[in-house]
């Protein structure tokens, strides 16, 4: 009731008035079942409007220093992730993200909507980079459709780093469901996950029109983050 409210009453049509953002291919997402929306990941913003346009709830999973925060300001960040349908995850790595893994799983055997950034991270400089296999093995264990998603210039709005977006038009691209039933029952081979992953990439890079980097978006940072020290 609370997401439906914020969702439908507060935040989105202020948001969605304010930015103005042009879909495409909303029909392609199905009515009812689950399914995964998988996404480029150019801003904060784009686990924002993705679930505004879209008539069903759509649930992210998001780090759980979003939900821990203290004071008036935690508060106000917790609050609001829970508006826009996120959920709460450990990215340590190991047990973590077996666990998370699990969460996304459970979403999606109770006919919900899963959005996922194959990427892991947000792009640095709006290219697309490598994505992990972790979103094929969801795809091949959960057997839902998956459906690609790109986000179009939320960077410009707002860039990594800024607390405020700028008031510009936004766009979203909803491709066709991808077909993975070739490999079915395959999710323990790592080549197969990483056919599944590329394939995926492949498509959301076609839609995006991104010029694409085959290397993590994680170890660029990393790596910039060295030289800048």
């Amino acid at each position: 009731m609370f997401y439906w409210f914020m969702k439908n009453i507060v935040v989105g049509p202020l948001l969605l008035g304010i930015f103005r953002p042009w879909v495409v291919g909303l029909d392609n997402i199905p009515k009812n079942g689950g399914v995964i929306l998988a996404s480029n990941h150019l801003s904060f913003i784009d686990s924002v409007f993705l679930p505004l346009v879209v008539s069903r709830r759509v649930v992210f999973l998001a780090k759980s220093e979003y939900f821990t925060g203290k004071g008036l300001k935690g508060w106000a960040t917790k609050q609001f992730f829970k508006a826009t349908g996120q959920l709460p995850i450990d990215r340590s790595g190991g047990k973590a993200s077996e666990d998370s893994l699990n969460t996304g799983l459970r979403v999606l055997g109770q006919g919900g909507v899963l959005g996922i950034y194959p990427e892991g991270t947000r792009s640095p400089d709006a290219k697309m980079y490598r994505g992990r296999t972790g979103v094929a093995r969801m795809v091949l264990e959960s057997g839902v459709p998956v459906i690609p998603v790109a986000m179009i210039d939320t960077e410009k709005a707002m860039p990594t780093g800024t607390r405020i977006p700028k008031v510009r038009r936004i766009g979203i691209v909803i491709g066709t469901p991808l077909d993975f039933t070739r490999f079915e029952g395959m999710e323990g081979d790592r080549f197969v996950l990483r056919s599944v992953t590329d394939e995926l990439m492949y498509e959301l890079q076609r839609l995006s029109t991104q010029e694409y980097v085959d290397v993590y978006a994680t170890s660029v940072k990393e790596k910039r983050a060295t030289l800048s020290r």
